[in-house]
């Protein structure tokens, strides 16, 4: 201490270890829509809308709110439909943007719920098409149960329960088209519910698209956080009553202000065990997809404040930095994960297939150390089964990873991509008994050089404007070559962003071949 006073009365810098720590928005410069976040003891947990991508529902764990790492996911597989099954082959409408067929593109999982209730975690979400369902688990790793419905039909969305103070349980949710708010009650065991519900909020001119509702209870008063406005513009909004059934009178408590931070939208709040709040919520950022900040929460009069409180008003703006929040975790470890070199059992938990995979057709055991994806008949990217994804870290990433191309079959196509609406690949097309590098983007092939090697690597360079560039090298990374010209990501569809993917699909007949990828690095530059 002395040695700090004398530092300071100096005008020295104090040592590292005294400066109080901080943290930089966002936290998850990743595509974790929809974010809904608890803590149970010391650990904090969250849960993202995945759509239709498979698994569902990556659960993710942090110590102190701010670094993440994923630990499993609620859905092994999308049990919803055979569409989520993407059989095939399918084609496309002129514009490559809308399959026609056997999709569920932008269906799916939306706005998942997570909570913690006598012992035992809980996981509600919506798809548009099918109703509300539910799955439990003693341990959020999983194994989930097996998904429950709650509530059949189309046209409901984000699902939130809870669990009063005298046992009785209830479940607010929205509908499609954003609005009204609509309360049910609901059997103890979170899987039945009792009656036909009840409007609780609706009001399109000061509640606008009205949804992502979450139900706390906090000294006394009920509260729905809920976003307004929608996602490209719109502020978060609070709604309080002293009955769960309301009335509920609404204010603003976080919008845009002056930073850059615009339309920060629809998350979940949490205390620290010190009692500290935060609110973990997403921003809609183009190709990045919907990026995670997390705002720090002060109460005045029992109304909640987000944020960088605005004067004059009730409400918050959204905070760049931060200290960190007071969870008295030690220094954290934990990081998204991204880099694969396909030496285990199974595909590391980042990875999600573009809907649910035909599993007789990829192995991480035919070739032990390699991953291998067997091609299936499809015209175009976006209707090829079993391509492999995984969200995109920004704002500045470099992917490369290295493929044995020598089973390929006529017609067939493998590399890498950055994947959505509108895709951009780099990699190899076999047409008769060649190789060829191939660069393409919105279905449209460039063919480059004869590929005499049986391994290349590829590599895909995205800045921070949202263009990806692309590049190969043939002597084992020593150097690369540039190829194509820098693209646009594809741009943010099926309500996702772009996300990085390995794919092997066929144009020939069958049966058809295979590729072999030894291994998939991600590099990261810090914002």
């Amino acid at each position: 201490m002395r040695r700090l006073l004398l530092a300071l009365a100096m005008g020295v810098a104090a040592p590292a270890a005294a400066q109080q720590a901080t943290y930089t928005n966002p936290i998850l410069f990743a595509d974790y829509s929809d974010p809904d976040v608890i803590r149970v003891g010391a650990d904090y947990y969250l849960v993202a809308s995945t759509f239709h991508f498979s698994p569902g529902i990556p659960v993710l764990k942090s110590r102190d709110l701010v670094h993440w790492t994923i630990v499993g996911h609620v859905l092994p597989r999308l049990p919803f439909g055979p569409l989520y099954d993407m059989p095939g082959p399918h084609t496309l409408d002129d514009t490559i943007s809308k399959p026609i067929g056997g999709t569920k593109y932008a269906s799916g999982v939306w706005a998942p719920c997570i909570r913690h209730h006598e012992g035992k975690f809980y996981v509600y979400w919506s798809t548009p098409d099918e109703g509300i369902f539910m799955a439990t688990a003693t341990d959020p790793a999983g194994p989930w149960s097996t998904p429950v419905t709650v509530k059949a039909g189309p046209g409901y969305e984000d699902p939130c329960p809870f669990w009063d103070d005298d046992g009785t349980a209830w479940l607010v949710h929205g509908k499609v088209g954003a609005g009204p708010l609509i309360l049910h009650r609901m059997s103890p065991d979170g899987t039945r519910l009792l009656d036909e519900g009840k409007v609780i909020a609706e009001d399109k001119e000061k509640l606008p698209v009205l949804e992502g509702p979450k139900l706390y209870k906090r000294n006394g008063w009920y509260y729905i956080f809920a976003p307004i406005g929608g996602v490209g513009t719109g502020p978060q909004a609070v709604g309080r009553a002293r009955s769960i059934e309301g009335p509920y009178e609404w204010r603003v408590v976080l919008e845009a202000g002056t930073t850059p931070v615009q339309a920060p939208h629809q998350g979940g709040y949490v205390e620290t065990p010190s009692g500290q709040g935060w609110f973990a919520h997403f921003n809609q950022t183009g190709a990045f997809g919907r990026i995670v900040h997390l705002q720090p929460v002060q109460w005045v009069d029992d109304w909640p404040v987000m944020g960088d409180p605005i004067p004059g008003k009730t409400s918050g703006q959204p905070v760049l930095s931060h200290a960190m929040p007071d969870t008295g975790a030690p220094p954290p470890s934990d990081r998204i994960q991204d880099s694969d070199e396909f030496d285990r059992p199974r595909l590391g938990l980042q990875w999600e297939w573009n809907h649910n995979p035909q599993d007789s057709a990829w192995s991480l055991s035919a070739r032990p150390g390699w991953l291998r994806l067997t091609a299936m008949p499809a015209e175009h990217l976006v209707t090829a089964r079993n391509t492999l994804t995984q969200i995109l870290q920004g704002p500045r990433t470099r992917i490369t990873t290295r493929i044995d191309v020598r089973n390929l079959s006529d017609g067939q196509r493998v590399g890498l991509s950055l994947f959505g609406v509108r895709p951009s690949w780099v990699g190899v097309v076999h047409t008769g008994a060649q190789n060829r590098l191939t660069f393409a983007t919105e279905g449209r092939e460039t063919t480059g050089p004869v590929l005499a090697n049986a391994a290349v690597l590829l590599r895909a360079e995205v800045s921070e404007g949202q263009v990806v560039r692309y590049s190969y090298s043939l002597d084992e990374g020593r150097s690369f070559a540039a190829f194509g010209v820098p693209t646009w990501l594809a741009r943010f569809s099926w309500w996702k962003g772009s996300r990085p993917a390995l794919f092997s699909f066929t144009r020939g007949p069958a049966p058809a071949g295979f590729v072999d990828v030894d291994w998939f690095r991600v590099e990261h530059e810090a914002q």
